[in-house]
């Protein structure tokens, strides 16, 4: 009887945790923004000022690089608590469920946040 090779990493199929919704409305929001590029990353769909991270986009989730003079205000908000990587917290980054980047005033205003702070930084 031939033995059944098994699967290989390679031959799984892993789909993205995309949210074309959230990405469209990070989109709106950030609108032609000179410098700004787009690709999957973190298993999501990151957006890029000059080659710096801005914000990342995953089902549920809107990761955002506000910089440590903005995290204290964002996280007041509603719905958004520190990024965490493991049982690290991201000093700089904060993250947005549902109920802080549906609302479209606390939304603009983290995305704006983003922007400003990332754009404080050298072009890579």
């Amino acid at each position: 009887m031939p033995l059944q090779s098994q699967p290989q990493f390679s031959d799984i199929v892993c789909p993205m945790a995309r949210d074309r919704g959230l990405e469209e409305l990070v989109h709106c929001a950030l609108g032609d923004l000179p410098g700004l590029s787009e690709k999957a990353m973190f298993g999501g769909w990151a957006f890029l000022l000059h080659g710096n991270l801005l914000c990342g986009c995953r089902r549920g989730s809107l990761m955002l690089r506000v910089g440590s003079e903005n995290e204290s205000w964002a996280l007041t908000l509603p719905g958004v608590d520190p990024m965490m990587l493991g049982a690290r917290r991201m000093r700089g980054y904060v993250r947005a469920a549902p109920e802080a980047y549906t609302h479209d005033e606390h939304r603009q205003r983290l995305i704006d946040a983003a922007v400003a702070f990332t754009r404080s930084l050298p072009k890579k």
